[in-house]
């Protein structure tokens, strides 16, 4: 649940920055083309969220350079641009979705989201694993009916964990995905949060959910299994 803000107008990033945040995301931002272009290429993000005219390398040819890498990052553009020249050659340069300033912040993070589901090749807003319930929109999460609250940075790993259902993953996945550059880097934080989501979804009379699987990493699951 890795985000990338690339906006050189101050007002504009910040307030997408904190707006995406808290939406439950890891957010990195970037004021200029070029430094940009160094995150964008250093690190796998889900969404990327694109100015066009950009200082120093434009949104365009951040765009054509991520598309010749084949970055699986799912690229919003976000500008002044409206013409519809302008929305179809982004569009067929590679951008997954366009969006004209002035925007509802609300509208963004709806896009944002969509774009994030479909990073996984989920349709819709709910993710089910077993009785555990995450509706990605309204950042609600229950176990057999009860609701249960988490902190954002829970939130962030409860729903990665949930994407991946059933797959093994590792803490270096993990920490890439859902930690973002400010994060304190703690060897054994990813433990702790695993050991939180565990409190909460596994109370008393509840199956295990999630699973150790030593050297390799976690997976969520429904399946009863012992830890190995």
């Amino acid at each position: 649940m890795r985000v990338l803000i690339i906006e050189d107008y101050a007002p504009v990033r910040e307030a997408v920055t904190q707006g995406v945040k808290e939406a439950g995301f890891a957010v990195d931002s970037a004021s200029d083309g070029q430094e940009g272009l160094w995150y964008a290429t250093k690190n796998p993000y889900d969404v990327i969220v694109l100015d066009l005219m950009l200082p120093k390398v434009s949104g365009m040819e951040i765009l054509r350079k991520l598309r010749a890498a084949r970055s699986a990052a799912r690229v919003l553009i976000l500008t002044a641009k409206d013409a519809v020249d302008d929305r179809v050659n982004g569009l067929n340069a590679g951008a997954d979705d366009y969006l004209i300033k002035p925007f509802a912040l609300e509208e963004l993070l709806a896009r944002v989201n969509v774009l994030f589901r479909r990073r996984y090749d989920h349709v819709g807003n709910v993710l089910e694993v077993g009785d555990l319930q995450i509706d990605t929109a309204t950042q609600g999460v229950t176990r057999a009916g009860v609701a249960i609250e988490f902190t954002k940075r829970e939130y962030s790993l409860l729903v990665f964990l949930a994407m991946r259902a059933g797959q093994v993953v590792s803490r270096t996945d993990i920490w890439e995905n859902v930690y973002d550059f400010e994060s304190d880097a703690h060897s054994n934080v990813i433990d702790v949060y695993i050991r939180y989501l565990r409190q909460k979804l596994e109370r008393p009379g509840w199956s295990r959910m999630i699973h150790t699987r030593r050297g390799f990493g976690y997976v969520l699951t429904s399946d009863a299994k012992d830890d190995a």
